[in-house]
């Protein structure tokens, strides 16, 4: 039995009704079984005891939209619009592939995400044994996904989809729960109708939720009316997408019809403002899609166009962003800024009942924010310090399940220096292929 005894810390609940508490948190195996002000009576003699009093200690963050792999690709094409950065530099480089290139980039990718407070990600992508594989020996949480792009002949389409399924099949509930799996159209530009229609059968006969990137720029909305007489969203809602539990990500271009849609389908949406500004897409409606009831997490997108994993970076740019285009500095206030990282991240997963709040019976999945630090000081408002001040580098500490797997700020479970290293050496080789 492993327990462990959190004494005189600051926790950021994400709970509405109470959202800090000073005190006192327990951990038994993988719950959460003690939460209060008072010191817990009486916790017995095998338990570890952490002082908490220079931690703030919160939910871990939830990314719910990412390439792993592609962070071997972080810095190689920059400032260029989404198509030609798509076409012209990631599919030419990723088609030169091989299985240590996914291995290395998923691993430094989940390191990454690992020390900047991630405990739960999202990633669609191919090769995806592998990334469930560093995922299992990680400790990370992942809801994995084999994407797919269907602009193939029909035999390469079948091969793709039986990849998918198997893979989504093999890993369901893997890695003692940690892992779970979705299915991936890549979008409705990269895969035929009837395609996309064999995604949402397999899906439905599987019980699985699925995913797809949707409306990221105008030109790919407005190619969509031109081939298809409809604007992305309907094409989903009519091919019966929806009709599954579904996640899309960025909706940048939504029109009040869309949004009303997405609200009514009770579809999620993975917000991605980091890497929708560097590629120009644009700035998705963000606190249109909140009044209209949409469920809203965050993404980071890959390494290649954002080009970090900082979730807090994501949780920051949400709150200032939409102040600035808005021109209402209440559009995003801090503390639903902080909740797309969490709570609204465990619900675009369909974990809401176990992840995303510190709260007695939830697991035990948290970070230790160090704010023994200047920009932390004067202690007036932890939250606000969360979202305006702090960054990754802060996260100090992280468990998943109740099992540490950063400890001051070094990953206990994978090598890192040997992941940068294998990083370094296969883009290099990419570079010679």
């Amino acid at each position: 039995m492993n327990r462990l005894w959190i004494e005189n810390g600051t926790f950021v609940t994400m709970d509405d009704a109470a959202p800090v508490l000073k005190g006192h948190m327990v951990i038994k195996d993988d719950r959460i079984v003690y939460l209060g002000a008072e010191a817990p009576q009486p916790v017995g003699e095998d338990v570890t005891k952490l002082d908490g009093s220079k931690l703030v200690f919160m939910p871990g963050l939830v990314n719910t939209h990412g390439h792993a792999a592609m962070s071997l690709l972080r810095g190689y094409s920059d400032d260029e619009n989404l198509q030609v950065w798509l076409q012209e530099k990631m599919w030419p480089m990723e088609g030169k592939f091989v299985d240590g290139d996914t291995r290395a980039g998923s691993a430094l990718a989940i390191s990454e995400m690992l020390r900047s407070g991630t405990t739960l990600f999202v990633d669609m992508y191919d090769r995806m044994d592998i990334v469930a594989e560093e995922t299992e020996k990680s400790g990370i949480r992942g809801m994995l996904t084999r994407g797919v792009i269907g602009l193939c002949p029909e035999a390469v389409q079948d091969a793709k989809l039986s990849e998918a399924i198997a893979f989504a099949s093999n890993w369901n509930g893997k890695a003692e729960g940690r892992i779970s799996t979705m299915l991936s159209p890549h979008a409705p530009y990269t895969c035929p109708p009837a395609y996309i229609e064999r995604f949402i059968q397999a899906a439905t006969e599987l019980d699985l939720p699925l995913h797809t990137h949707l409306s990221e720029t105008r030109a790919e909305v407005e190619q969509h009316v031109k081939e298809y007489g409809m604007r992305p969203v309907e094409h989903l809602d009519r091919l019966g997408f929806f009709s599954r539990p579904s996640l899309v990500a960025h909706a940048v271009h939504l029109n009040n019809e869309e949004i009303a849609l997405l609200a009514a389908r009770e579809v999620s949406v993975s917000h991605n403002p980091v890497s929708n500004l560097k590629l120009a897409s644009g700035v998705a409606r963000l606190p249109d899609l909140l009044k209209a009831g949409v469920n809203v997490s965050l993404g980071t997108d890959s390494a290649a166009s954002n080009n970090n994993l900082d979730l807090f970076e994501e949780i920051r740019l949400s709150a200032l962003l939409h102040k600035g285009v808005s021109g209402d500095p209440t559009a995003i206030p801090a503390w639903q800024a902080l909740k797309l990282g969490t709570v609204h991240g465990a619900s675009a997963l369909w974990k809401s009942d176990e992840l995303g709040m510190l709260r007695e019976g939830m697991k035990a999945d948290f970070i230790a924010i160090d704010t023994d630090q200047p920009h932390f000081f004067p202690m007036t408002d932890i939250v606000s310090h969360l979202v305006y001040s702090a960054s990754g580098r802060d996260v100090r500490h992280v468990w998943i399940d109740g099992v540490q797997v950063l400890r001051d700020r070094e990953c206990l479970l994978m090598d890192e220096e040997k992941i940068r290293f294998e990083a370094q050496a296969c883009f290099e080789r990419l570079l010679t292929r």
